[in-house]
């Protein structure tokens, strides 16, 4: 069974750091398509970074430059590295993953297999 359980985010002032983790259990992380979403109240789910299975990463253009995903394979943690942080990132973010890699190039969060329970992140001004 795949579980994926989030932790990090929280509360922090414009210009901060933050650092978002994503445990993966019942498969292994770096076999699969993995991303970070976002999504704040009224609007739809944003994709903010991807990895796919040969580590190729994407990013939104609002975030290009600000935010970095990683895996660490011996801990079967996906990361959002969250740099320079801006009041309109805040945001509920959920890691999520898929086995198929074409997922990485979708559109459609919907089709997203797996997600993680969501944690919020707030960027005072």
């Amino acid at each position: 069974q795949v579980t994926l359980v989030q932790s990090g985010g929280g509360s922090v002032q414009y210009g901060g750091s933050l650092r978002l983790s994503c445990a993966a259990y019942g498969y292994t992380l770096n076999s699969y398509c993995m991303a970070w979403f976002r999504q704040v109240p009224g609007k739809e789910r944003e994709r903010v970074a991807s990895v796919d299975s040969d580590g190729g990463t994407t990013y939104a253009d609002s975030v290009q430059g600000r935010f970095t995903i990683s895996q660490e394979n011996a801990k079967n943690t996906l990361y959002l590295q969250m740099n320079s942080l801006k009041p309109e990132d805040t945001a509920m973010y959920y890691c999520a993953a898929d086995p198929r890699p074409l997922m990485c190039y979708n559109s459609n969060y919907a089709l997203f297999r797996y997600w993680g329970q969501g944690t919020q992140v707030t960027v005072s001004s």
